[in-house]
């Protein structure tokens, strides 16, 4: 391609890319197109001749825009995401464009030292143990493995067994003790790492779906041999803490691995606001937390921090003779994530983090919770239930009963002034309302809540005439 074809090709994106999100505010949260009409129009004819670049981006902008969603948009409350900040987008672009495989610091600096500094602020905005290694991975899903890989590493050692030499056939049983409703993506993790769920110990937990701390001591204290213990700071449907200072104290006593997922509640411990939700964390020995939540990057963009770094070090590193020794005392990339290949994640992070700065995320964390609190109060005053004490960013809904609840999500989709996800929980269907986007107001709130509740309305309507 001549310096010409790339200068237009990648202006080009840059021009769509700006007025796509320049409409975030205003576009329908649903997308024009079904995934069936999308299959077809994304068939490649391989008979046909290549294309030039510039005419495969614009097909390709074409044919995605009718099935995307609006999940940068300001009323997207499906899921705990963040709005993929422009300048975030900027970074990645220039990510790509840099083309840096960050696997070692050798080939990389610039690549490998953006992940030291961003990891030693990230550190300290949650004021975690500065000494920390941390892992730059995809989601919450591979910074809990990560960390969950270190945590058997580290508790079979203790217990004389050298997991990486000897692998875990005839390896001492370890007992991982969680809540009976943490997330899925731990659950996931667990089963990659070849924890069977029924030999996990669930302890009971509260309404909002918090450990109970009596029943977790109980079962920290009965368990024997090498242990892990699994904490939440953030429930997925009600946003709710565990009670990290009796786990932990518990876990001290046992010599048991405390990992607490955190993918998007550890954020809270950067405000005032809502740090007290976080007291107690740094006593764990690992944690997973996400950025394209609350710091707004896009996505492939998680954390896996661990206390003790020669247990990071231990269940992740790759050795080869092509590649780089941490003897050096140097930090190298790859040896705190579940991959070599990969993309340097720390550019998108660095820029957000410079960008918004420990006041900025602050203000945005709090404001989110606030707003949440401000959704949940027009919808009860109207008539709808919410079911958890909304102490983040999080609220479940119920309107009337589940077949109601249900009809209601599935209108306010269709109609699409927002989106709204749902899920059962504790044997109900609720709407799950997820405030995370750093462009939502208490306008956006304002309208989808009326959406919402004359989605209701429409629903209730057509049972009385369908009776």
């Amino acid at each position: 391609m001549t310096d010409a074809g790339l200068t237009a090709l990648y202006a080009r994106v840059a021009e769509y890319a700006a007025q796509r999100r320049a409409g975030d505010g205003e576009r329908r949260h649903a997308p024009k197109a079904s995934y069936e009409e999308q299959v077809a129009r994304f068939a490649l004819d391989l008979s046909r001749e290549g294309a030039p670049a510039e005419r495969v981006i614009s097909e390709l902008i074409d044919i995605a825009e009718p099935g995307l969603a609006a999940m940068t948009g300001p009323r997207f409350f499906g899921w705990v995401i963040g709005g993929s900040n422009p300048a975030g987008v900027a970074a990645d672009w220039l990510t790509s464009a840099w083309g840096q495989n960050t696997a070692n610091h050798f080939a990389t600096p610039s690549a490998s030292a953006v992940e030291a500094a961003a990891a030693t602020a990230l550190l300290e905005l949650m004021d975690l143990p500065r000494d920390a290694s941390v892992g730059f991975v995809t989601g919450a899903t591979m910074a809990g493995f990560t960390c969950l890989a270190a945590a058997r590493s580290d508790v079979l050692r203790r217990a004389g067994w050298d997991l990486e030499a000897d692998g875990m056939a005839g390896s001492p049983p370890i007992t991982v003790i969680l809540g009976a409703e943490a997330h899925s993506t731990i659950f996931a993790g667990l089963k990659y790492l070849g924890f069977g769920e029924r030999r996990l110990v669930k302890v009971d937990v509260d309404a909002n779906g918090a450990m109970l701390a009596d029943v977790a001591v109980a079962a920290i204290s009965k368990a024997s041999g090498p242990v892990i213990v699994i904490a939440q700071a953030g429930h997925i449907n009600s946003g709710a803490f565990d009670p990290f200072r009796q786990v932990a104290a518990a876990c001290a006593a046992k010599k048991a691995w405390l990992h607490i997922d955190g993918a998007f509640g550890l954020w809270a411990g950067v405000t005032e606001t809502h740090r007290a939700l976080v007291a107690g964390i740094e006593l764990a020995d690992s944690w997973s937390v996400d950025g394209h939540k609350w710091l707004q990057t896009p996505y492939d963009s998680a954390y896996a921090i661990v206390k003790h770094r020669e247990a990071h070090l231990r269940a992740m590193q790759i050795a080869a003779s092509y590649l780089p020794s941490a003897a050096s005392g140097v930090r190298v990339p790859a040896d705190y994530v579940p991959e070599l290949s990969r993309r340097a994640r720390g550019f998108a992070t660095w820029a957000m983090i410079r960008l918004l700065g420990r006041r900025g995320i602050a203000e945005m964390v709090s404001r989110h919770c606030a707003l949440a609190r401000r959704m949940a109060l027009i919808l009860s005053a109207a008539g709808a239930e919410i079911l958890n004490d909304v102490v983040l960013n999080q609220v479940a809904v119920h309107f009337g009963n589940d077949s109601e609840t249900q009809a209601t999500i599935t209108k306010v989709q269709a109609d699409g002034v927002c989106f709204v996800g749902g899920a059962h929980w504790r044997g109900r269907q609720v709407m799950r309302v997820s405030v995370t986007n750093e462009n939502t107001t208490e306008a956006d709130v304002d309208c989808s809540a009326a959406a919402m509740l004359a989605a209701w309305k429409a629903v209730r309507g057509a049972v009385t005439s369908a009776g």
